[in-house]
């Protein structure tokens, strides 16, 4: 079991699929939403958490006032006890986060929405090349501006990245890293006028 850190379902219990997942510790998700807390990034932001697993980031971000969110997850298994933290979340009065049971890529390659705020917590095991494939697939998708939080093992090295990301700052928490990524350009570059929920600077959180 692990559980909602704030907001609206702030210590509500989530379940954990039983395998296949690795849950993201609660020290590494209370320093990422500090950070984003910091700058509002959460308030009213259209949300996507792919290779969810139980759901904890995207659900986490819904407690804390998201407008939107998407649950993105292969595993069948894991996809049901996504669903049912979601509906534990909403109980509290958040948002009611959409699951969607697909690979990333399906769903980045099918959806023609848009989003302020993406969280990538794939397995230590996806390999490069598929990460940065996943990166390029969902650059189109992103609101300007925007943020997408990776997380990876310490080990995995450098992110390969598409031209319509920067990488803002990295992270260490033990054998993990946390990279920020922001968008780069204008609404008007990436020919639409969506506007994230605040303007992201550099400042440090």
């Amino acid at each position: 079991m692990t559980r909602i850190i704030g907001g609206l379902a702030g210590g509500a219990r989530l379940h954990v699929p039983v395998r296949g997942t690795r849950p993201t510790a609660e020290r590494v998700r209370e320093a990422m939403f500090s950070a984003l807390d910091a700058r509002s990034l959460c308030d009213g932001a259209r949300v996507l958490d792919l290779f969810a697993g139980s759901g904890a980031l995207g659900l986490e971000a819904a407690s804390r006032g998201a407008e939107s969110v998407v649950l993105v997850e292969r595993d069948r298994g894991a996809a049901k006890v996504a669903q049912r933290n979601a509906e534990t979340v909403a109980k509290a009065g958040a948002t009611r986060a959409l699951v969607e049971q697909v690979t990333a890529r399906q769903f980045l390659q099918r959806s023609g929405k848009h989003f302020d705020l993406v969280f990538i917590d794939p397995p230590y095991a996806l390999a490069h090349d598929e990460l940065s494939a996943t990166l390029a697939d969902l650059a189109p998708l992103l609101t300007h501006p925007a943020m997408v939080v990776v997380e990876q093992s310490k080990r995995a090295g450098a992110l390969d990245l598409p031209g319509d990301l920067e990488l803002e700052r990295s992270r260490d928490y033990g054998d993990t890293t946390l990279h920020y990524l922001a968008t780069t350009g204008t609404a008007a570059d990436a020919g639409h006028a969506d506007a994230g929920p605040a303007d992201f600077g550099h400042a440090e959180p």
